[in-house]
């Protein structure tokens, strides 16, 4: 599908876009609140200051995507691909990335706090300045990331339930290349 065809469907108030392939597509500054774009591949797509609260990413592939400045409070981003993803200045706040792959992402200066990162990977990511006041954090070790003037304060380990040994890696690269 192509990228107007998805906004102009989404004007019309569809929210199911399950499994959609957005490889590469320009999402730059859209409001896409309450979208649903379970197991979907964003990978490589410009959703630069989008709105995506409420939105369901479950699962969905966005491998070197560019979110920065976006909003996804709130939203569900259980077991999502955000491998080298740029997200500097993102709003997560109230966010469940249970499971979620953050190897390698630009998280410098987000908004994490009371994000619920059980179980995430975030080996290499930078979370420079991030703030992860109230964030739920069993199961993931935050020691692999650069938390260089991070706000880790009210974070506790045991605000979360461990439910897996490893990150899920259910998604893929849909893109078909």
């Amino acid at each position: 599908m192509k990228t107007q065809e998805l906004l102009r469907r989404y004007k019309k108030q569809e929210l199911d876009f399950s499994g959609i392939n957005l490889h590469s597509a320009n999402l730059k500054k859209a409001n896409l609140t309450r979208i649903n774009l379970t197991r979907a591949d964003l990978s490589d797509a410009d959703l630069n200051n989008a709105d995506l609260s409420g939105a369901c990413l479950k699962q969905a592939n966005l491998t070197n995507a560019d979110l920065n400045h976006a909003s996804l409070v709130g939203a569900n981003l259980t077991e999502i691909n955000l491998i080298g993803a740029e997200l500097i200045g993102i709003d997560l706040s109230g966010a469940n990335l249970s499971g979620a792959d953050l190897r390698c992402a630009n998280l410098h200066q987000a908004n994490l706090s009371n994000a619920d990162l059980t179980d995430v990977d975030l080996s290499g990511a930078d979370l420079t300045n991030a703030d992860l006041t109230n964030a739920k954090l069993a199961g993931t070790d935050i020691t692999v990331a650069d938390t260089k003037g991070a706000k880790i304060s009210k974070t506790s380990l045991d605000k979360g339930v461990r439910t897996q040994s490893n990150t899920s890696h259910h998604w893929v690269s849909w893109s078909g290349q």
